[in-house]
C-alpha cells in the first residue's frame, strides 16, 4: 500500500473535498471537525461523483439520487444506496494530507 499526497492541511476548508485520481480510483478527501477522511468518490448506487454532492455534519449526499453516506465510516445511510463506500486511511505528514491506497 502506498501513501498519496493530497494537499497541504491548511489548504482544506471544512466539508469541502479535494479529489485525487490514482489509476482507476477516484478518492475524495474531506476535512471534518475531528480530522481528515478519505472515501471513494463514486456513489455505490449509480455512477455519480460524491465530491459534487452536499456535505454537512459528516455526511455526503449523492448529487444524483440523494443517497447519503457517512464520511467517517463509508456507511450507506439512505436508499437508494445499499452498499457502503470504500474508505482509506489518512495521515498528515510534513503538513501534507495523505491517504493510503
Amino acid at each position: 500500500m502506498t501513501w498519496h499526497d493530497v494537499a497541504p492541511a491548511d489548504a482544506f476548508d471544512e466539508d469541502v473535498p479535494k479529489v485525487v485520481q490514482v489509476g482507476e480510483e477516484r478518492v475524495a478527501v474531506f476535512r471534518l471537525e475531528d480530522g481528515f477522511y478519505a472515501i471513494s468518490d463514486v456513489c455505490t448506487h449509480e455512477y455519480a461523483l460524491l465530491s459534487e454532492g452536499f456535505c454537512e455534519e459528516g455526511k455526503i449526499e449523492c448529487p444524483l439520487h440523494q443517497a447519503c453516506f457517512d464520511i467517517r465510516s463509508g456507511k450507506a445511510l439512505d436508499e437508494p444506496a445499499e452498499i457502503d463506500l470504500a474508505t482509506f486511511p489518512t495521515r498528515v505528514e510534513g503538513g501534507v494530507v495523505q491517504f493510503q491506497l
